[in-house]
């Protein structure tokens, strides 16, 4: 049987490799899908990696670019989706494939050579990179709901214990290799201690759809909402109520109408909220604090989304890009260093969406965090439980307590 599967992966056949890379994608991806359905076992998902990674130091050169491929769709796909809302829904397909192509290739370079331990050592270094400035694929997330640790010496311990296996000359002896993968059990290392925040905190999820968020007619019922939402919690005795990224859908510094208001509801319960900011004639994705003693303070976006909210490309191609794709859009500015609101007393890190997947946001190992998000943009996808699964794998090695507020999914304490 174990011959059979050997040649089957072995095989030279484009059908045949093409179907190996499609189980390899599907191991990689299975921890993120099973996730999306509720389902999270450590056993299933720790063997799904390793089967997975074995696969990736194994299979044929070939295989492997085209497990990449269908790696980087299974991954990304559904950044597509937000191009239909700067009315370029028709290059999606292209965005689709796109990620398909740019996770080939990064896979890929392991593919330069077909030695196991040679493919390990080059898969070790390009989990330190970063392809387009987006940083969602990390080679040790596999793990994060598993029994093997998250950390890169652990990932450097899982690669070198599949990979060395056949370099032991006694095949009796072989086995002994694998107890390299007991040191990468997180078992023998536990992640920092994470506590609940001493204070009683609401979350509120939205379900305000992307194509209706900034119209006109969605502004009135959405303050109101906002107005409700404040109200309960204070009334619920609720010390802190967030409301995801971006919920004021206009510059809420030229509205002090607005700003007044808010300041009122805020007199029994502290507020943090999204919204945009214009100043010195720049736009800037922020989240307020309001307080309990009439005053507020923003926080800056320090991170931004790669072609979102800027264009990670060379400056002669930034402004056609922009122009072209986003309509002007991707024009943000950011500060140049994390904010921390204090609220009654405790200092929470405020994070905007991606930022709360970037290590920027987890300087000096802050305890607690709060994050908006509005993942409306990608809705329906599995969107929202890759994010949440980035967010524990920052969470656990940071040991921060991260307080998430979203827009369509998502919103929870993680940990």
């Amino acid at each position: 049987m174990f011959r059979t599967i050997s040649r089957f992966i072995d095989s030279k056949k484009l059908f045949h490799q093409t179907i190996v890379a499609l189980m390899t994608a599907v191991f990689f991806s299975a921890f993120i899908y099973l996730s999306d359905l509720g389902v999270e076992l450590k056993v299933l998902n720790t063997l799904d990696a390793l089967v997975a990674f074995w696969l990736l130091l194994h299979v044929p050169k070939r295989t492997l670019l085209l497990s990449g491929f269908f790696i980087g769709i299974f991954w990304f796909y559904w950044i597509s989706y937000s191009f239909k809302y700067t009315g370029n829904g028709y290059i999606a397909p292209f965005i689709v494939l796109g990620f398909g192509v740019v996770y080939m290739l990064y896979f890929g370079v392991a593919a330069l050579s077909d030695k196991p331990y040679i493919r390990a050592f080059i898969l070790f270094l390009v989990s330190f990179y970063a392809p387009l400035h987006f940083n969602w694929m990390q080679l040790s997330l596999p793990f994060v709901e598993s029994y093997i640790g998250i950390y890169k010496w652990q990932l450097a311990l899982v690669l070198g214990a599949l990979s060395l296996y056949e370099l032991v000359p006694k095949k009796e002896l072989r086995p002994l290799v694998l107890v390299l993968l007991l040191g990468a059990l997180n078992l023998f290392t536990p992640y920092p201690p994470r506590e609940d925040a001493p204070l009683k905190i609401k979350l509120v999820q939205t379900d305000v759809k992307q194509e209706e968020k900034w119209t006109k007619a969605a502004l009135r019922p959405t303050v109101l909402m906002i107005y409700r939402q404040i109200e309960q919690a204070a009334k619920e005795g609720y010390d802190l109520v967030v409301l995801p990224e971006s919920v004021v859908p206009l510059f809420l510094n030229k509205n002090p109408k607005l700003v007044e208001q808010l300041q009122c509801l805020a007199t029994d319960i502290d507020v943090v909220l999204g919204a945009l900011y214009y100043e010195g004639g720049k736009n800037y994705n922020v989240a307020y604090h309001f307080d309990q003693n009439g005053n507020f303070e923003i926080a800056k976006k320090v991170v931004l989304v790669p072609f979102g909210e800027y264009i990670p490309l060379p400056k002669f191609m930034q402004k056609w890009v922009n122009d072209t794709f986003f309509g002007g859009a991707s024009d943000f500015t950011t500060a140049k260093k994390p904010h921390d609101f204090t609220i009654q007393g405790v200092e929470f890190r405020a994070a905007i969406c991606y930022e709360a997947t970037t290590k920027e946001l987890f300087a000096n190992n802050p305890r607690y965090m709060i994050a908006i998000s509005n993942n409306a943009w990608f809705a329906p996808s599995i969107e929202p439980t890759l994010q949440n699964l980035l967010m524990r794998y920052y969470a656990r090695k940071h040991g921060t307590t991260i307080y998430h507020s979203a827009n369509f999914r998502g919103t929870g304490v993680v940990k």
